[in-house]
């Protein structure tokens, strides 16, 4: 089955890439090596109802559940996962799936983040 995915404002997503481009500058400083695929973590916040909708749906975007926590506000948060790499392509592709995401789920997109891979043995 495919999804339809919906048309991302371009503002919002200048905006989101604006945010992107410091966290990927940090990676960068840190020695990150960008094409190193990686778990990359994304969150959404929203009612139940429409996390636990999207928390189903996950696979059909690549991701698969990590966790879910409740904000400062009380408010609900889910946390997705999937491997990639961190390049600004795969970051852009990512972001905009994430906009597409909060449309499709009514939702609230809060952002992505992973652990810089500086081939360094662990």
């Amino acid at each position: 089955m495919s999804v339809k995915l919906p048309k991302v404002n371009p503002t919002r997503l200048e905006e989101e890439w604006e945010a992107d481009k410091e966290v990927l500058a940090n990676l960068a400083a840190n020695g990150d090596k960008a094409k190193v695929p990686r778990a990359v973590d994304v969150s959404f916040r929203g009612n139940e109802k429409d996390l636990e909708r999207l928390a189903e749906a996950a696979s059909q975007f690549g991701f698969v559940e990590l966790d879910r926590e409740e904000g400062e506000d009380g408010e609900p948060y889910l946390f997705l996962e999937c491997e990639q790499a961190v390049d600004e392509e795969s970051i852009r592709a990512l972001t905009r799936k994430c906009l597409q995401i909060e449309l499709m789920f009514d939702v609230e997109y809060d952002g992505w983040g992973c652990e810089a891979q500086t081939g360094a043995l662990h």
